[in-house]
């Protein structure tokens, strides 16, 4: 079992920034896939990034260039610093990894991008 709890959330104006965090329990998350996913009213929840084990990146298109992920594995944390927001970001922000065949998700964190 691995319990994910996020923070950093929060409102801010366009083109602003915020850090995200996500800290895991247990001893193996070096080994683990992160990811952040995000969810806005009325729309399906969006994989944004991706940081496997071995430091490989992915984004999604619509925030590529704006958003980084990154670990800190001593801390068993993952990081989301996201730039350049739009109101279109606003969302609340998932936490996800995959273990033992089966999903683990944070509480989110609610990311509001509005003047």
């Amino acid at each position: 079992q691995v319990q994910l709890v996020e923070s950093g959330g929060g409102l801010v104006q366009p083109g602003g920034s915020l850090r995200l965090s996500c800290a895991a329990s247990g001893s193996i998350f070096s080994t683990l896939t992160m990811n952040w996913y995000r969810q806005a009213p009325g729309k399906q929840r969006e994989l944004v990034a991706i940081i496997r084990s071995g430091g490989e990146l992915n984004y999604s298109d619509s925030v590529k260039g704006r958003f980084t992920i990154s670990r800190d594995n001593a801390k068993n944390t993952v990081y989301l610093q996201m730039d350049s927001l739009k109101p279109e970001d606003t969302a609340v922000y998932y936490c996800n990894t995959y273990l033992w065949g089966k999903e683990h998700w944070g509480q989110g964190t609610q990311v509001t991008v509005s003047s």
